[in-house]
């Protein structure tokens, strides 16, 4: 009887968590515009001034296994992007993430592996990492902390932060370089 209603409290807590996640979720993308729609055009053209969404915070891991929280970088713009080795457009697209973590100073890199410990493991991202020769600082999400926070279902997931700590615009899905730039112009000082 007690392993039933243990199961069942489980359950329950785990439809709460979802809610929650997909109502943070849905709330981001009304306020943040995405960065594969948006054109430099109208971002200039736009002078009305819009209410700002916080960016939710998040603890995840280095290398180390040190404790990081988004909320460390605040003061500086950051890009977080969310992926795994294993995903065929994540692996497309980290080659203009770095190229552009190591071309953007002053822009905070914060690349979010999403460690489930099977099918990716710290140890399988970090030698990925290593024989691809990527500059970029990673992150270990192994308790779902960012993904949960920012309603991740689909990777590659980027998100633009500015140095106030605003979540500006999105991407879901793979991006090209090109829009990659435009939302790090969208967050530069």
């Amino acid at each position: 009887m007690s392993r039933t209603i243990r199961l069942i409290v489980l359950v329950l807590l785990f439809a709460a968590l979802l809610f929650a996640a997909t109502k943070l979720y849905n709330n981001l993308v009304e306020t943040a515009p995405d960065i594969s729609s948006v054109s430099v055009e109208t971002e200039e053209a736009d002078t009305e001034e819009t209410e700002k969404e916080p960016a939710p915070d998040f603890t995840v891991y280095d290398a180390d296994g040190k404790e990081v929280h988004l909320s460390d970088f605040k003061g500086t713009p950051v890009v977080l992007n969310f992926w795994a080795s294993w995903c065929p457009p994540c692996k497309q697209e980290l080659p203009d993430f770095n190229e552009a973590f190591l071309r953007e100073e002053g822009i905070r890199f914060m690349m979010v592996n999403l460690t489930d410990g099977q099918r990716e493991t710290v140890e399988s991202a970090g030698a990925f990492i290593e024989e691809m020769g990527y500059g970029f600082p990673v992150y270990f999400d192994t308790e779902y902390s960012g993904a949960a926070a920012y309603g991740v279902s689909s990777i590659p997931a980027t998100y633009l932060i500015d140095a106030e700590g605003n979540l500006v615009a999105y991407a879901v899905g793979m991006i090209s370089a090109d829009a990659l730039q435009q939302g790090i112009d969208m967050i530069k000082n």
